[in-house]
């Protein structure tokens, strides 16, 4: 970190002289990338409701860590996540019921249960506000270094096997004729946005974590003429809006994540429009 300090100090910006920021614009860099990636993935697989229903997983796992008197609940959340990631791939491997439904199914028993959890014993409810807003302001190095190493599999998880995911969600039953494990594919998947979900909900906000994992990809989709185009519009896209919107919470004194959602809600919109007239 010392190195970073050291590149933020040669920046003549006002925001960059508190570590706080430094930190903060180090998340943003290494998250944007992340958040891109599995946007495109999100999207194309038609998961944009898992994630926000991975969220509510994360913050199920996180009450229950609390109450086990874990030391850091994030990890328990990571492992409650993954489990319940994987339980939802094989109910939908072997149920001829709407992928939606099943999301509702798994969405709603995890927003009950995180309630259930949180409040257990008479417990106050307050505790948890940080996680439903988030605060990237108080991020840490452990926890950008842990983002750091997701980021890492998920480029390399991305390299290998981005084809065959594509593949897997426009046409399943093609994948598996070419020979492609589909269960096995969507597994890992449904794992890596477990992940990538739970070690982001403390620095983004349950509430608006959603939106980063599909609005980037969503308004790339609005632009892209191919694959390659889709992804590097998307990772800019996430990056562009985390600069712009650590930014305007600097100065406007605002959440960071709300205004990262925003800054991305309004790139769809002028994507959208171009689209339009360029049809």
């Amino acid at each position: 970190m010392s190195l970073w300090y050291a590149i933020c100090d040669a920046i003549p910006l006002e925001l960059l002289q508190w570590d706080f920021m430094k930190n903060a614009l180090l998340a943003i860099l290494v998250m944007s990338p992340l958040f891109g990636l599995m946007s495109t993935m999100i999207v194309t697989g038609r998961m944009s409701f898992f994630s926000d229903a991975l969220g509510h997983s994360a913050f199920t796992g996180i009450a229950i860590g609390c109450i086990c008197g874990a030391a850091s609940p994030t990890w328990a959340a990571v492992l409650f996540s993954v489990a319940f990631a994987l339980l939802f791939s094989f109910v939908r491997s072997r149920s001829n019921q709407a992928a939606d439904t099943i999301i509702g199914v798994f969405s709603s028993a995890a927003v009950a249960l995180g309630i259930f959890a949180a409040t257990f014993g008479g417990g106050s409810f307050t505790k948890y506000n940080k996680y439903l807003i988030g605060d990237i302001l108080s991020v840490t190095p452990g926890e950008i270094g842990g983002l750091a190493l997701v980021l890492l599999a998920v480029l390399v998880f991305w390299v290998l096997y981005s084809n065959q995911l594509t593949l897997t969600a426009i046409h399943p039953q093609l994948a598996s004729s070419r020979g492609i494990p589909v269960h096995l594919s969507q597994a890992i998947f449904t794992t890596a946005i477990a992940v990538v979900v739970t070690l982001s909900i403390s620095s983004v906000g349950l509430l608006i974590l959603n939106s980063l994992l599909v609005l980037p990809a969503a308004s790339a989709r609005n632009l892209a003429r191919n694959l390659k185009q889709y992804h590097i519009l998307s990772v800019l896209f996430a990056l562009g809006a985390g600069l712009v919107g650590l930014t305007v919470s600097y100065y406007w004194g605002c959440s960071a994540g709300a205004a990262i959602s925003l800054t991305l809600a309004l790139i769809f919109a002028v994507s959208f429009c171009f689209r339009k007239v360029r049809a």
